[in-house]
């Protein structure tokens, strides 16, 4: 089985697919996987080489406005580059930036390839929405990528499609979260596999190592690739250590710094996260979809600080399970810290994450598996509705 997987976004929009290509190829596929550059040493890390595509524009210039010009050319370069890609593969499996998606699914289309959208969080499936939400979603992807999208597929002899945003999406995309954290209302049309995260064997630096074993389990303050987090993470700072805690600041995509060189502070770059929230008294993290399944499952009581970005989806579900804190950003204030980490630090908050630890599943990268696997015996036709 050859399987295409493609991905445009952050980096937590592409680590689930370096998950599901990792499970892929020890079944014995054949992996292609398209990514943003900088992905490159990641997919290196499980030997996947990356297939360098042209990354496709979201349609907006440098001041936010919509500008059809630029989600036309980089449509283009899609139709482009990705035949010669998708060429040979049995499946297709793509997620992320909507403009790049739906010339994917097209050019799947054209080569007669299944293919499936994966979405990580409930909140973006087409079947969430409301219908006035979900036309709104469809008229503005219309209106920005429909006669780009159009023209490029006319040029290949396929008929043009409207409601861009269901198009991409498919009736029924797959669901890479768990169901304990995001579970399925009755409403949402989706198959729900599990979360796809990658087992991260690797060790904690000895630096690192020896601080943890300095003390009592510090607290971790990581905000990953959101941007504007400094004061978030300096008022996190200064109110773990006015509880008498130590503190593992993760410098992330903003190069977050520690604001004085203290013996109970530690920066870190790039780590195990798997191993170190298991080892922190708290983690104080962005709304992302992998940190936030990653906490939870290493039993890690949570403060999310929200609006860092626009999904505030997990930040609710971690506080309804009672393993956390959702707490108002992008920047709270001492007070507000102060509070969340009392709660956050009480021993019921702790008993609480560990009992919901004990029920995520391992990994679901193994039933999207089975599913490709199922989909392409199967034969079915070459696009599901």
């Amino acid at each position: 089985m050859r399987v295409l997987l493609w991905a445009c976004g952050s980096r937590g929009d592409v680590e689930p697919l370096v998950a599901l290509a990792a499970r892929l190829k020890e079944s014995g596929a054949e992996v292609r996987v398209c990514a943003p550059p900088d992905s490159a040493e990641r997919l290196a890390e499980i030997d996947v080489p990356l297939v360098p595509v042209a990354r496709p524009d979201r349609g907006m210039d440098d001041d936010g406005r919509r500008d059809p010009a630029l989600a036309a050319a980089g449509i283009a370069d899609q139709f482009d580059q990705m035949p010669a890609v998708a060429e040979g593969c049995d499946v297709v499996v793509a997620t992320g930036l909507l403009s790049g998606a739906v010339a994917v699914r097209s050019v799947a289309e054209k080569l007669g390839i299944p293919y499936y959208y994966v979405a990580l969080c409930p909140i973006h499936l087409p079947s969430h929405l409301d219908a006035p939400q979900r036309e709104m979603y469809n008229q503005g992807a219309d209106g920005l990528f429909g006669e780009a999208l159009n023209a490029k597929r006319a040029e290949i002899g396929l008929a043009p499609v409207k409601n861009l945003f269901d198009y991409c999406s498919t009736e029924k995309p797959l669901l890479a979260a768990d169901p304990i954290l995001a579970p399925l209302e009755p409403r949402h049309e989706a198959v729900q596999t599990g979360a796809w995260i990658l087992p991260d064997e690797r060790p904690l630096p000895a630096d690192l190592e020896t601080f943890l074993a300095a003390g009592p389990p510090p607290v971790y303050v990581g905000f990953g690739s959101s941007s504007g987090t400094a004061d978030a993470a300096k008022v996190a700072i200064e109110a773990i250590r006015a509880k008498g805690h130590r503190v593992i600041l993760s410098r992330g995509w903003a190069g977050l710094d520690l604001p004085e060189d203290e013996d109970d502070c530690f920066a870190v770059d790039e780590v195990n996260l798997q191993e170190l929230f298991r080892r922190v008294a708290v983690s104080i993290h962005h709304d992302g979809t992998g940190t936030t399944h990653i906490a939870t499952r290493a039993g890690s009581p949570q403060i999310i600080v929200r609006s860092i970005v626009g999904q505030q989806y997990y930040s609710d579900r971690v506080a309804e399970l009672g393993i956390g804190v959702a707490l108002e950003g992008p920047a709270p204030t001492f007070e507000a810290m102060s509070a969340a980490l009392t709660t956050a630090l009480a021993p019921e908050t702790r008993d609480k994450a560990i009992e919901v630890a004990g029920t995520i599943p391992a990994d679901g990268t193994t039933v999207a598996v089975d599913l490709l696997r199922d989909a392409v015996s199967r034969e079915k036709p070459s696009v599901p509705a």
